[in-house]
């Protein structure tokens, strides 16, 4: 691996603001006894650590985001507590602390992961570390460093020791020369920010190493996410959570994006069962690496209409962030997921009116319980 420069006391404040687990050494460097560099192109990878009858080990990077910690949760229900570590540079909160296994992991450390892995027997990686969409425009170097670097380290360490690789793509994948309306699988992608083509990069790497090494990676491209109990991390399609927060806290909110911008979404319930169905599909029924999932699509009017339904009194105003909307125009406006459903069953469970009650229910009752104490 190439030397890299080292990036300012600002950004690296920036890397522990915005939740990704990893920081940055004044040099970085590995020192590696293997290397899929080394291997013949005929090389194949397949875990033998553990009987297929037995559990995965599961290593979650950039633990504590969006996701990570309602995965960790899910994944220990069905594999047992201790079989599933979650990981970040961060400090967990007492009650994340105490809810199973964590560890300190920088995934620009490549020793560092390494050891983990092997120490803990891993077989299963789960890749979240990674900046989002509008922090990543703010700092293009650190997003290039944390997006495609450290997804470096974690491809190499996945094919040396035979794990399942799962990363994460997004609907920032693609481009305003993508199909929109819907976007398939396989088209011209081409995005503009730094978020999407380090998504793209991962995509390809991933797609690489599994034909040329035979290492078992799979991908999901997730649409914007929607969940309560995280806030919201710097994302374009975050407008979708925020609202429900205000809409309880304050009964205003401001949107960043026109009412008539519309982006595919998903509840956190129904992508957290997406990856944990990906993850545990045979190898025989995927005819890809990579694959789009979709639930719904909606505009912030169609969202603010439903959750007027609850809410009479809830006012409305948009201030358009121009950054953000140039993103979102680049953005698919549906997704084309056939592929998915046909191949492993994919279905999702949460149309808007579903989403709209479980988010103001669990808000409302949030904010009751911190009102009480």
């Amino acid at each position: 691996m190439p030397f890299f420069r080292n990036l300012t006391k600002i950004a690296k404040q920036a890397l522990l603001n915005n939740g990704c687990s990893c920081h940055f050494p004044a040099v970085t460097f590995r020192l590696m006894s293997w290397s899929p560099r080394q291997l013949n192109a005929d090389a194949s990878f397949h875990s033998a650590s553990f009987a297929e009858s037995d559990h995965p080990r599961v290593l979650i990077t950039g633990g504590l985001g969006q996701l990570g910690i309602g995965l960790a949760k899910l994944l220990r229900k069905h594999f047992g507590k201790n079989n599933v570590i979650l990981s970040d540079i961060r400090k967990p909160t007492d009650d994340v602390f105490h809810s199973g296994p964590f560890i300190y992991s920088d995934i620009l450390d490549y020793k560092n992961l390494r050891e983990i892995v092997v120490n803990n027997r891993i077989t299963w990686l789960i890749h979240y570390s990674a900046l989002l969409s509008a922090v990543g425009e703010a700092n293009v170097p650190l997003a290039r460093s944390v997006n495609i670097t450290g997804l470096h380290n974690v491809l190499d360490i996945a094919a040396e020791h035979n794990l399942r690789l799962f990363v994460p793509s997004t609907i920032g994948a693609f481009g305003p020369t993508s199909p929109r309306n819907p976007t398939p699988d396989l088209c011209v992608q081409r995005p503009r920010t730094i978020y999407g083509v380090s998504k793209v990069h991962a995509e390809l790497m991933g797609e690489y190493y599994h034909h040329k090494y035979g290492m078992d990676f799979r991908c999901l491209r997730y649409p914007g996410i929607i969940s309560a109990d995280t806030q919201p991390g710097g994302g374009t399609t975050d407008y979708a959570v925020q609202i429900f927060h205000d809409a309880v806290k304050t009964g205003k909110f401001e949107c960043y994006l026109r009412p008539d911008t519309k982006l595919p979404m998903m509840y956190i319930d129904d992508c957290l069962r997406a990856t944990l169905e990906i993850l545990e599909a045979p190898t025989e029924q995927l005819k890809m690496r990579t694959y789009n999932i979709s639930a719904m699509s909606f505009t912030p009017e169609e969202l603010v209409t439903e959750v007027q339904k609850h809410l009479s009194d809830l006012k409305v105003t948009y201030k358009v962030d121009k950054i953000r909307q140039d993103i979102a125009d680049s953005w698919p406006m549906q997704f084309d997921d056939h592929n998915a459903r046909q191949d492993w069953g994919w279905k999702h469970e949460y149309d808007l009116p579903e989403l709209v009650f479980t988010m103001l229910n669990f808000c409302t009752t949030a904010r009751q319980l911190m009102q009480a104490n």
